[in-house]
């Protein structure tokens, strides 16, 4: 079986594409797309990888041919900053570049897709990147495919550019700054279960039309999510709750750099809540997912928190 995983030198494609390595099966071939042949090889050449950009059918063409399953995982540079100018874009990257991607694959011959959404997807929501998560999921559903749509809420872990900011805020400032009141909830998934599920839609047979919340099993406010990491990192260091007006105007003049790490509507992003109930994929996958405390013990004491 020949599986492709786009996106797979990313944060979570690479986590895909070690659990597959790991587990690998005997017929199994794995390749990785990646913008640049020129970048470091995690793989150390056990994984082949063919060059591919996001939306273009001759590149993702090249990519999928004789392939039997895709794992799609791309997610444009800099996420969640969008950087019109260079077609990095939630409509862009995430929806027209997903329904490329889907009509691509099934000329192609592939036979099953699996995708990475996000939580709050298919609810009808306004904002840009739940409505191109929504075209990139009906593509995907009217495609002729076998499917599996994966919707994980805030997966963290090692080389995440969100959760170990955090990190690095504890371990060397007096205080953590936090957008907002500290009230917004989410549930924290780890990468390695979020992969795990990954690798089981690849491989199971009945993992066919299934559409799956992905959380941590706590429903936890921010300020809830900086105590437990504060807990596993031994620091106490007190919260600067940032008016959301204030964080918005400062990532508006954070625009003018190269590569900036906030927008106003990243801001957005970060604070939008999704109420989810893990349980469901808990069961269909047959393993608990990791409370928030026990993934950060996991990878902070190897010392993997790296951006």
């Amino acid at each position: 079986m020949r599986i492709v995983v786009t996106g797979g030198t990313g944060f979570l494609g690479e986590r895909v594409v070690r659990r597959l390595l790991e587990t690998r099966q005997e017929d199994e071939q794995i390749t990785v797309t990646t913008r640049s042949l020129q970048g470091r090889d995690p793989w150390a050449g056990y994984v082949e990888r063919v060059q591919a950009f996001a939306g273009d059918r001759l590149s993702l063409g090249r990519a999928f041919a004789g392939a039997d399953v895709v794992v799609h995982a791309i997610q444009f540079p800099n996420h969640p900053v969008e950087d019109p100018a260079r077609g990095r874009t939630y409509a862009e990257t995430d929806g027209r570049g997903t329904e490329v991607a889907a009509r691509t694959a099934r000329r192609m011959g592939v036979r099953r897709f699996v995708y990475l959404s996000d939580a709050g997807a298919g609810q009808g929501r306004p904002q840009p990147w739940f409505q191109a998560k929504d075209r990139a999921e009906a593509a995907i559903r009217h495609s002729g495919m076998e499917y599996s749509l994966l919707r994980p809420s805030w997966v963290y872990g090692p080389r995440d550019r969100s959760m170990n900011r955090f990190v690095a805020f504890c371990r060397y400032l007096p205080v953590v700054p936090v957008i907002g009141d500290g009230r917004n909830r989410a549930h924290p998934i780890y990468v390695e279960d979020v992969a795990r599920c990954v690798v089981e839609c690849v491989r199971r047979r009945d993992a066919q039309g299934e559409t799956l919340d992905l959380g941590g099993p706590e429903g936890l406010s921010m300020d809830q999510i900086q105590h437990t990491l504060q807990r596993v990192l031994g620091k106490r260091r007190p919260l600067l709750h940032q008016p959301i007006w204030l964080s918005k105007l400062l990532a508006g003049l954070l625009q003018v750099l190269p590569r900036p790490i906030l927008s106003p509507a990243a801001v957005d992003f970060i604070l939008q809540e999704v109420e989810l109930d893990p349980k469901p994929a808990m069961e269909y996958f047959g393993f608990g997912f990791r409370s928030l405390e026990a993934g950060l013990r996991d990878y902070l004491r190897a010392g993997e928190a790296v951006i």
